[in-house]
């Protein structure tokens, strides 16, 4: 990854997204497409799409990611100054005792911790972890009047933490998912204009993915592509902890994950194979015998509709502060949207022969 392309993804890692509040990554992904598509618009609710027109001779393709990350959100703030939270999509109650947040309120970012009484403190054998709505933050106020200063009920929380590299080519960071997936699909659409293919090509960044696969609803229903592709993580299954019976075979550095079943057109996911055996690219298969969980099963169902494909990307720690990727995967993902662009025209029409 070239340093203009690897600090695009740091804007976008370090640029807090919640579902709902995403306007600020929406910001740095539409500025970044603007200097090579041909269009770029968003819609009420904040879906951003960039588009290359392509010949007209050609079928629709879109490739698309989901701007959103996971967070908190103020439910109340006690008497005494702290803030009790809710959740905004799957967040883990496992990990987020004593960490640092950040409150984003209208005036500003507000820094906090969400506390963990010391161990020194702690009942050894009552030593459960509370589930999120019984956790608080700590912003430092003295009282309610205090924090009522800083903050109010429904503003967004996210981790604080960063990216950092760690060997070779891996990278952590919170909002992996799916910073990754916007990344690749603007990638995916500078490498079509470079190649100026004969099919409309479109980006999509998409809001509220997390919860419910909101915004892909809206996109599905108005863009109306021949074929949608969903980049989005998946579980790398090749750290120690996870359980044999959850193994799958999806490694860290090992390429993009197609997958198959469910919400995955045949077609389509010929199309994905047959571009990265011809561009020389690895690939992983992953079953997706009910849904994928990913913006494809509300873009497959769209109007009468639309032949899909998740093409996952390997991530470790899913819905942690600490989520691992390789850079190489994301690399990889973008070359296969190219290479799925060029071979678009001559893949269509995207039906089962029946």
């Amino acid at each position: 990854m070239d340093a203009d392309r690897r600090a695009f993804l740091d804007d976008l890692l370090s640029t807090p997204s919640p579902s709902g509040f995403e306007a600020d990554g929406q910001r740095v992904w539409t500025a970044y497409v603007r200097e090579f598509a041909d269009d770029v618009s968003t819609d009420a609710y904040g879906n951003a799409v960039a588009v290359h027109e392509g010949t007209g001779d050609g079928p629709a393709i879109a490739f698309a990611g989901h701007a959103d990350e996971i967070g908190f959100m103020v439910r109340r703030i006690t008497d005494d100054g702290f803030l009790r939270l809710t959740r905004v999509g799957g967040s883990d109650r496992t990990v987020s005792k004593g960490q640092h947040v950040t409150v984003h309120a209208d005036d500003g970012p507000v820094h906090g911790v969400i506390g963990q009484t010391a161990i020194h403190l702690r009942d050894a054998a009552d030593d459960e972890i509370e589930d999120v709505s019984e956790q608080f933050v700590d912003v430092g106020a003295t009282g309610e009047a205090d924090a009522r200063e800083l903050v109010e009920v429904g503003d967004p929380i996210t981790f604080s933490s960063g990216v950092e590299d760690l060997h070779g080519t891996r990278l952590s960071a919170r909002g992996m998912d799916n910073r990754v997936g916007t990344w690749a699909a603007a990638e995916g659409l500078r490498r079509a204009v470079e190649a100026d293919v004969d099919a409309t090509v479109y980006a999509v960044s998409t809001v509220q993915e997390e919860v419910g696969l909101k915004g892909a609803q809206m996109v599905g229903f108005d863009l109306d592509p021949d074929v949608a592709v969903a980049a989005d993580v998946t579980h790398a299954t090749d750290n120690p902890d996870v359980d044999d019976d959850a193994r799958g075979p999806v490694e860290l550095g090992a390429g993009p994950v197609v997958g198959r079943g469910s919400a995955n057109h045949p077609r389509v996911v010929d199309l994905a194979r047959e571009a990265a055996d011809g561009d020389g690219i690895d690939y992983q298969l992953q079953a997706a015998g009910s849904r994928t969980g990913t913006d494809a099963d509300a873009f497959f169902t769209s109007r009468g509709g639309t032949p899909s494909l998740n093409v996952g990307i390997p991530n470790r720690y899913m819905h942690t502060p600490v989520e691992v990727v390789d850079a190489t995967d994301l690399v990889a993902v973008a070359d296969l949207f190219g290479a799925m662009a060029e071979r678009a025209s001559t893949a269509a029409p995207f039906a089962v022969d029946v």
